[in-house]
């Protein structure tokens, strides 16, 4: 009887610059209609792996999105609203704490705030933080100053004295003077 040789797999076809641009930009389009959480985790994972930094940042946005679809679906909470952008806010922190510590964690204070007291009450100890505040300095470290609690407090600035405004203003002007700390320079889009 013969032994037969072991056959190789197929070494893995190189693609190019074209096929590779075609490709992340397919993966964008997928993203506005993904629903599952879990998927979009599994797409985040997979863009960081590879180096897609503009697939990641889009499916970490659509995630929160999603999960404050879902946390908010059945109450009053319209899209857009002070309540909304706060969910987004927690959403996205307990993605990055996920992320870094490998499970589940959920920022207990923060919801139960935000469900006794309701969402312009919880923001407004964001501005007025005087202790660390690691879902702040975390969400501004990774680019996205958008996401924290002081922006949501600016982007719905007449429910919120002037104080607080100032103070959450204060706060986002002084994390854009600190130098960046995003990550490598040499990946960091332009």
């Amino acid at each position: 009887m013969k032994k037969s040789k072991a056959q190789n797999a197929p070494a893995p076809k190189t693609l190019s610059e074209k096929e590779i641009s075609e490709r992340n930009h397919a993966a964008l389009d997928r993203v506005a209609e993904m629903d599952d959480p879990d998927k979009l985790r599994n797409l985040m994972l997979n863009a960081e792996r590879m180096g897609v930094d503009t697939v990641q940042e889009a499916a970490f946005r659509r995630l929160a999105l999603v999960q404050t679809d879902v946390q908010t679906g059945a109450s009053d909470t319209e899209a857009g609203s002070t309540e909304y952008d706060l969910w987004q806010t927690i959403f996205a922190y307990e993605q990055l704490l996920r992320e870094d510590r490998g499970k589940a964690v959920r920022l207990t204070k923060t919801r139960t705030k935000l469900t006794k007291s309701g969402a312009v009450k919880a923001l407004e100890t964001f501005a007025d933080a005087t202790d660390d505040t690691g879902s702040f300095d975390t969400l501004v470290a990774r680019g996205w100053s958008d996401m924290t609690g002081e922006a949501v407090i600016l982007r719905h600035a007449d429910d919120f004295d002037a104080a607080t405004r100032d103070a959450a203003s204060a706060r986002l002007e002084a994390a854009r003077s600190e130098p960046e700390t995003k990550g490598d320079p040499e990946t960091e889009d332009a």
